[in-house]
């Protein structure tokens, strides 16, 4: 049932910022399309205080945020301006490049506050990997719902249980569940590769518990997530396979050319920054492209 566990690994990406880095990891790249996922969070802001990640790019891929508290305000090159609260999807398509910024509203930063959240970064397939960007905002009362005994599920993406949300442009599943003390939940048999992030609480697994911060990624059959005496949230994700991807800096691609073409766009300053956050952006790093694929930053 089990193929591996992944413990998330502390980052701080600046700006006021710190992450648990879950994907990419030494002992799993990749689950379906799900190439990143950085657990935001949780951070307890002061008043004057919030998160200021300044503008950077993005090619090959789909970034997916999704908080449970908190604000986050999204700047982008297409001119897009958008706030997004707990329960809201935003879906920033990059395709051939796109450049974003992610911060904290004056009013929100006025009163201060806490802040959780994911995100998720899908691999585009290949045929869309050099489509035009795009930007799409979904209120949570667009997500469907589903209930069981002890669980409530959102699905924020893909198919799941009969469900649709979101069209995406290879099969997937994203899921925010809702587990109460207690209960058990069957995952699904219709998605390739599938997996469950402990955001809290803690979960049992074939017989091994999973803490906050671990993934787990589960081997095709049956799997089924239980909580013991205390209530849990879980993230579940996975789908069809795209292939193997470079992942360096904050590009994705099937192509390790592609990728130093972005690079070098980026530092040449051809890439064109939010109309509404344009006074500074995040440098490249030194280091060149490189077979492997590195952490982003």
């Amino acid at each position: 049932m089990i193929e591996v566990i992944v413990a998330a690994r502390r980052k701080d990406l600046g700006g006021g910022l710190e992450v648990g880095r879950v994907l990419p990891s030494a002992g799993r790249r990749m689950v379906g399309p799900f190439a990143f996922i950085d657990h935001m969070g949780p951070v307890s802001f002061a008043p004057g205080e919030g998160i200021d990640v300044r503008p950077h790019p993005h090619i090959g891929l789909a970034t997916v945020t999704y908080l449970f508290e908190g604000e986050i305000l999204h700047q982008d090159s297409l001119g897009t301006v958008q706030a997004i609260l707990p329960g809201e999807v935003n879906w920033m398509t990059a395709g051939r490049g796109i450049v974003h910024s992610e911060r904290t509203r004056k009013e929100w930063r006025a009163r201060g506050g806490q802040m959780e959240g994911i995100q998720a970064w899908v691999a585009l397939p290949r045929e869309h990997e050099e489509a035009d960007p795009h930007f799409a905002h979904h209120d949570s009362d667009e997500l469907p719902r589903f209930e069981e005994t002890g669980v409530r599920g959102t699905l924020i993406a893909g198919t799941f249980l009969g469900l649709r949300a979101l069209e995406t442009l290879s099969p997937l599943f994203y899921v925010h569940l809702e587990m109460r003390p207690g209960s058990r939940f069957a995952l699904p048999f219709d998605h390739a590769e599938r997996a469950a992030y402990v955001v809290n609480g803690a979960v049992t697994v074939e017989g091994s518990t999973l803490a906050a911060g671990q993934l787990v990624v589960f081997a095709p059959g049956e799997a089924n997530i239980e909580t013991a005496d205390a209530s849990a949230r879980v993230m579940l994700m996975g789908g069809a396979p795209v292939g193997p991807r470079h992942l360096w800096w904050n590009f994705v691609s099937s192509s390790l050319d592609r990728i130093e073409d972005a690079r070098r766009d980026w530092g040449a300053g051809r890439m064109k920054l939010p109309p509404s956050d344009d006074r500074e952006f995040i440098p490249l790093p030194h280091e060149p492209p490189k077979p492997e694929p590195t952490d982003p930053v």
